[in-house]
Order: C-alpha cells, then sequence, then structure tokens
C-alpha cells in the first residue's frame, strides 16, 4: 500500500476539469445542446389531489395551429412501474403509469403537448377538457394507514416485484421490521427512559436547473434522449419499458446538471419526451419551471419519529426504539430505502443489545416523497440526537461525553447492518476506518464547547449543541460500476466511466484516482462520463457511492492498463516488467527511459500492433460509513422568536480526502442544505392539498449571505477497502442540523423543539406556552 506522502495527484487540489468551461459560461447544459428546431413539450396536471378522469376531450388543443401532438391515457399504453433510477430488479413499487384514468395528487399527470412554441403548448393545455369524479383525499400518513382510510392505489396491476411487504388495500407502500435482544426488558432495566414524537417536514432539492429532457431521433431511426439525469442507464432501461422500445433503440446522454441532490434520481420527464418525439417525429425539449418542479418533481418523505431510549445511570444504553412513519406521498418512489435507512444510517451509532425497529411507509394524496441527499437519516437522526441529548441531561452527564462514551468504533459492528438493506438484506459488516473521536475532540475544541459567552443583547439567550452523524459508501452487494481506460499516441488517457457528475466534481476526483496509479499528471487523463452508447455501465449518482464504488472501478482499471504499458516497455527494453516503474509519465528502470508516448507509438504503429485499453467492473462487500460531528452555537431572541445561528462546526471523516477543496465543498453545502432546512424551509399546504407557495419568493432557502460562520475540518482516516482510503462525503452533513440546533435551542431557552423547520413563529409559541 502507498502512502499519502508518496501520493502525487490524490490529496492534491488539481484544477476541476471542467472549472473553466462552467466558469465561462461553456455551452454544457440540456439547453446548450438542442438542434435549430425541435418542439416544446408542456404537462397538463390535475387540481384535484384525488380524482377519476371520467372523460377526457383533446380536440380544441388538437385542433390548435402549431400542435403537434396530445398524448394522455386514452392513446398511450397503460405500463406499470416505478419511476425511481434503482438498480434492477427495483425496491420500490410498479405503481405508476405514463398517464393513468386517476389523479392521485394535485400536480399529478393528466396529458402531455408537443407544440411548436411554448406558449403554443401551454395555450393548448388550457383547450383540454377534463370531467372528474373527485374523490375523498386523504393527507396525513398516520390517518391514511387507518381503517376506512380512502383507498389512493386501488387499481389490480400496481405491485412490487421484489418479495416485500407492499399492501395497497392498506395505503401501505413498504413495512420493514427488525428486532434485537428484548427491548421491553432492556427498558425495564433502564434508570431512566426519554421518548418522544419527532416530526420532519416536506423540503425540495431546489436544484438551479430544473428537470430537463430534449430527445430526438437519429438518422438511424433511433431514439437519442439528453437529459439533466443522475441515473443515465436507468432512465435508458426504464423508458425501454415505458415506451416498449428495445434497449438498443435508445442512447442517454448526461450533459452537466445543474444540482441534483437525489431529485434526479428519478425518471420524470423522459418517459413523456420520449413518446412525444416517438409519436412526431420530431426533436421534442420538455422542462419543468419552477412550480412544477416543486410540486410535480420528487420531495424529501416528511416522517414521524417515535423514538425512546433507556439508559443506566453509568450512561450504558439498554434499550433503543425507533418507529418511523413515512409520508411517500401518491407514490411508493424510494419509500422502501429510504424507510429501511432511516434505521441503518442510525442506529448502529450507538451500540445497544436491545433494539425495536419498524418502518411503514404511506401513500397520500400529496407529493411525491423519492431520493434526497441524506436519503432517510436526515428524518431518523434528528429524534436520536435530541433524545440522547435528554439522555445526557436525565442523568446528569455532558453529550460530548456521553456520546464518547457510546458511539461505535473501529472494529464494532451491529446487526442492524445485516438486518436493514436498501431491498434486500443488508451484510454483515465491522467498522474500519472511524475517526469520530477525534470528530468531536476538534469539533468541540472549535466550538470551544463548555464555555459560554453572554448573549448580544437583553431579550437574546445563547445555547450550543451537538450531533453526531454516519452515513454509509455505497450499496454494497447491489450497485456496480464500470470503467475503460485507452492509451493515446501523446500518452494521454481517455476515461470513460458510466459514474455522473453532477457538480460534484467526481469527473475531477477519478481522473486523479487514474492518474495516480498510473503515475501521470491529472492532465493527461480525458473523462468522458455518462453515454450510454460510449461509456461502461454505472449506476450513476446516489447511495454516496461514486468516490468510494466507482473509484474503485477506475484505480482497477488504471492497474490493468498501467501493466500493459510495462508488458509494452519490458519488450522494447528487453527488461522484466517487475524492474519497471512509471513516474510522471516517464517509464524508470530499463537501460534507457521511455515515455508512455513512445510505448504508443510503438503499440499503435511499430511492433506487435494493438490498442493498450483495459476496462474493469466494481461491486462493494461493504458500505463504510464517513463520520461527523456537528456543532452549534445560536442565539434565541425570546421577543420574536427568531434564531440567529452564529457559529457552526463540521468535523468529517470521509477517510482519505482524493480532492481536499471539494470535499470541503461537499460539506459546507451539504450544511448549508441542512440549515436551510431545519430553519426556513417549508411545503405550505390548502385544506384541497394545493401548495400555496412554490417559488422562491415564498419557499426561503439560504443563500451565501444568509450563512452563519462555517468552521470545516476533516479528519484523516483510512479506508483500506476504498480508493486510496477514501469513503464518501457528499450526504452526511446535510443531517446534523436539524438535531444540533434543537439541542442548541434547549440549551438557549429550555425547550425541546421536536418538529421542524424552527420558524419564528415556532419558537414564539412554544415560549409562550412554556411560560
Amino acid at each position: 500500500m502507498t502512502t499519502s506522502n508518496s501520493w502525487k495527484q490524490v490529496g492534491t487540489n488539481v484544477r476541476k476539469v471542467d472549472g473553466m468551461a462552467l466558469a465561462t459560461g461553456g455551452s454544457l447544459f440540456v439547453n446548450d445542446l438542442l438542434d435549430p428546431e425541435y418542439l416544446f413539450g408542456a404537462i397538463l396536471t390535475s387540481p384535484h389531489a384525488h380524482a377519476r378522469i371520467l372523460s377526457i376531450d383533446t380536440s380544441e388543443a388538437e385542433a390548435l395551429d402549431g400542435v403537434h401532438a396530445v398524448i394522455h391515457y386514452g392513446n398511450v399504453k397503460r405500463v406499470p412501474h416505478t419511476t425511481a433510477g434503482q438498480g434492477y430488479p427495483e425496491p420500490s413499487p410498479y405503481d405508476t403509469y405514463m398517464f393513468d384514468s386517476k389523479v392521485r395528487y394535485v400536480g399529478d399527470r393528466v396529458a402531455a403537448v408537443a407544440a411548436d412554441s411554448e406558449d403554443i403548448a401551454r395555450e393548448a393545455l388550457k383547450l383540454i377538457k377534463v370531467d372528474y369524479e373527485v374523490l375523498e383525499p386523504v393527507f396525513d400518513a398516520v390517518e391514511a394507514l387507518k381503517d376506512g382510510a380512502p383507498i389512493i392505489h386501488d387499481e389490480e396491476d400496481a405491485r412490487v416485484i421484489i418479495p416485500v411487504f407492499y399492501d395497497k388495500t392498506r395505503n401501505m407502500a413498504a413495512k420493514v421490521e427488525t428486532s434485537v435482544g428484548d427491548p421491553d426488558k432492556g427498558f425495564e432495566e433502564a434508570d431512566a427512559v426519554v421518548e418522544d414524537v419527532f416530526e420532519t417536514h416536506y423540503g425540495h432539492h431546489c436544484p438551479i436547473e430544473p428537470h430537463v429532457t430534449y430527445t430526438k431521433l437519429d438518422p438511424g431511426g433511433r431514439l437519442i434522449i439528453t437529459t439533466s439525469t443522475q441515473v443515465p442507464f436507468h432512465v435508458r432501461r426504464i423508458v425501454s419499458q415505458v415506451c416498449e422500445i428495445p434497449v438498443r433503440k435508445i442512447r442517454v446522454i448526461k450533459p452537466r446538471i445543474g444540482g441534483g441532490f437525489g431529485g434526479k434520481q428519478e425518471i420524470l420527464l423522459e418517459d413523456v419526451c420520449s413518446k412525444l418525439t416517438l409519436v412526431t417525429g420530431m426533436p421534442v425539449l420538455l422542462n419543468y419551471n419552477r412550480e412544477e418542479e416543486f410540486v410535480s418533481s420528487r420531495t424529501r418523505h416528511p416522517s414521524r419519529c417515535y423514538t425512546k431510549l433507556g439508559v443506566k445511570k453509568d450512561g450504558t444504553i439498554t434499550a433503543i426504539r425507533l418507529h418511523v412513519v413515512l409520508n411517500t406521498g401518491a407514490y411508493g418512489s424510494h419509500a422502501l430505502t429510504v424507510g429501511s435507512n432511516a434505521g441503518s444510517k442510525v442506529l448502529p451509532m450507538y451500540p445497544c443489545e436491545n433494539i425495536d425497529f419498524k418502518m411503514e411507509a404511506a401513500y397520500t394524496n400529496l407529493p411525491v416523497g423519492g431520493a434526497y441527499r441524506g436519503y432517510g437519516a436526515t428524518q431518523a437522526v434528528f429524534g436520536m440526537e435530541v433524545l440522547i441529548d435528554a439522555a445526557a441531561k436525565e442523568i446528569g452527564m455532558d453529550p460530548i461525553e456521553f456520546r464518547q462514551k457510546n458511539h461505535i468504533v473501529s472494529g464494532q459492528g451491529s446487526p442492524i447492518f445485516k438486518a436493514l438493506g436498501e431491498g434486500t438484506e443488508g451484510v454483515e459488516m465491522t467498522i474500519g476506518s472511524c475517526g469520530l473521536e477525534q470528530c468531536i475532540e476538534l469539533g468541540s475544541k472549535a466550538i470551544e464547547w463548555g464555555e459560554k459567552a453572554p448573549p448580544s443583547s437583553p431579550s437574546r439567550k445563547r445555547g450550543k449543541g451537538c450531533a453526531i452523524l454516519m452515513q454509509g459508501s455505497s450499496i454494497p452487494h447491489v450497485d456496480m460500476g464500470a470503467a475503460t481506460l485507452k492509451l493515446n499516441e501523446d500518452g494521454s488517457f481517455n476515461l470513460l466511466m458510466g459514474a455522473t457528475d453532477l457538480g460534484t466534481g467526481s469527473d475531477t476526483v477519478l481522473s486523479q484516482i487514474a492518474a495516480e496509479e498510473i503515475g501521470v499528471d491529472v492532465e493527461m487523463i480525458i473523462p468522458l462520463s455518462s453515454d450510454t452508447d460510449i461509456t461502461p455501465f454505472d449506476v450513476g449518482a446516489y447511495a454516496s457511492s461514486t468516490t468510494y464504488l466507482s473509484g474503485m472501478a477506475v484505480k482497477k482499471t488504471a492497474a490493468l492498463i498501467k501493466h500493459q504499458i510495462l508488458e509494452a516497455a519490458a519488450e522494447m527494453l528487453g527488461s522484466s516488467v517487475t524492474s519497471l516503474t512509471i513516474e510522471n509519465g516517464n517509464i524508470r528502470g530499463g537501460n534507457t527511459d521511455l515515455t508512455i508516448s513512445d510505448v504508443a507509438l510503438h503499440t499503435l504503429y511499430s511492433e506487435n500492433q494493438h490498442q493498450i485499453i483495459a476496462s474493469a467492473s466494481h461491486i462493494t462487500e461493504k458500505s463504510p460509513p464517513p463520520f461527523a460531528a456537528h456543532f452549534v452555537e445560536l442565539e434565541v431572541d425570546e421577543d420574536t422568536g427568531m434564531i440567529d445561528v452564529q457559529h457552526y462546526v463540521a468535523a468529517v471523516d470521509c477517510g482519505t480526502t482524493i480532492h481536499p477543496k471539494l470535499a470541503e465543498g461537499q460539506t459546507e453545502g451539504a450544511l448549508a442544505n441542512g440549515l436551510s432546512y431545519a430553519l426556513t424551509e417549508q411545503y405550505i399546504f390548502n385544506e384541497k392539498g394545493k401548495m400555496l407557495n412554490p417559488s422562491f419568493g415564498h419557499y426561503k432557502i439560504f443563500a451565501s449571505s444568509d450563512m452563519p460562520k462555517v468552521t470545516t475540518i476533516m479528519v484523516p482516516t483510512y479506508e483500506a477497502t476504498g480508493p486510496y482510503g477514501a469513503k464518501s462525503v457528499s450526504e452526511i452533513s446535510i443531517n446534523g442540523a436539524l438535531p444540533a440546533i434543537a439541542n442548541a435551542i434547549y440549551d438557549a431557552i429550555g425547550i425541546r423543539i421536536t418538529s421542524g423547520p424552527f420558524s419564528p413563529d415556532k419558537i414564539l409559541k412554544a415560549i409562550r406556552d412554556k411560560a
């Protein structure tokens, strides 16, 4: 194993491979790649939360000059599928149709139009006449699971394709239960028991670029889909399924993405846009506007977490109970896997002999939950970390000391790892690298834990809070990534990979891994990612898998092509392969120095001619967690309820940071995401299930001007199963703000807030209720 002291490319802040193009406004995104002539698509959505379509009349829309096609349930085949971009067979239910005769939330699809302009397309939508039978809706997840609740999926063909629990007759999209030991006995043996119900709310990814897809037919009649997606190979498979055309007839190209965060791990526009192109024979552009993005794309699953802890006076945790009810909205996209992660990414943090976990995901007539950064951990860690603080207070122990006594360490495992996978049973796993102790020590020092400065005004109270976190790196035994490297005459390499860069810098990070393994500068690597005709397969950008999973595929590929180069060089020099090495693109160890370019020219043009090229795949055996400790210092204004976060500290163990600045950027972006979700983001619905604030003018997200002082600390560890010791980093830091801020609020004013967001009106009401 090489060490960080000898690395030349890994662990350095090389220039981002797409940085210049992004900074200068290069033509990189879907809307930059359009043909001179194309049609505009638009989708008619339901004004009702729950209704049956009795009739649909599109004659006036079809007669409108400039309209080329109108599609709806009456002229499109009904193919059950899931929109979730997950590995096959998908663990999400097949409960979705391109169009259906029933609509299940305000914003559900009714019809789609292709026209010469966007104005004509949207005018045509107004001309479509729909007669609805309005049905009784249900908006609360707990109420939806009760006997007698309106049944949202009463169609016969909704089903699951893997052997998991599914009961649409009870509005139950997913259910998981597991237990360890005897939880009831564990609570009986506890000296103190703390419990509460914690609610997390709707949240949106808010990508600057909404969902957008452009489809056309090539001269041979193949369907070309250029789309802003995290999962191009899943797009190809699901469009093939829904449009009933062979995979070989589809090419998916992912250009640069203007933000994803999990929301683009979904096939939302690609099937409709493709169908419009297949019907008209013309290129079609289909994109959501901001209102459609909020309402008709995907959200974070709201949750209700019944959380309970038993502890001894010495700080030993005797029992943990976590019962989660997810609101999956109108469709079951990611319900099972998000719900499972609520347990698997939270419960192992505190090894305990007695654990009880149950998750139920309920259909409701509200917007649909999906993949979102944090993916289940965000929901469950809120209550867990608040109760850890409460338990520490009950026994008179400092919250930091309590966490240090109980958190998981290297060499430990948890039965939860095996019990809770993502759609299947998980894997037995022990923790390899764990820098959590250092994260806690460095973070508490940076926040000056134990010290409290006076508040800035008499109406304000100051408090500090913390939370510790874990996530995962890939889905073991499920997801696979692959890469190909090809040598060119000048000693450069084409790196072809299915891995999807959604702005995270993965093209740069994976190029660094390839360059380090081969022994060249990163500028000699030419990355091309996410074109299903050209690049090898990869599941895409989700499950914090790209660096850990796809990075290992790249590293293995680089080792293979390096060996081929040394074999050819040994033949040229009359040396043995084992005597040769590559340094900075030069081959050392023979009687004459060669460059990689010399080898390329020799093998392409001179003797034993062949293309030096290599491919490799990788599937992971474990999902090593990154760890983090987050700390917050804030003030609460008791007159207004305003929360002023003054300092946020995030100490993170993600193994080796392949590109330190990108890792810091991922951490800071995630905690900004978490701060915004904890303090300001909120879906507001009327009594009929319609979202009332689908715009950035009324759905507040944090800007740079809203950010407090932020201290980011990267704690180096070495994960032996990852490329150059790396683990994931992108998701974990979104999870800390909710619990850390809640704990800081309690420290400031002595009130436990158990639901987000922590808005001024909620805080002020809590203060008045206490008084």
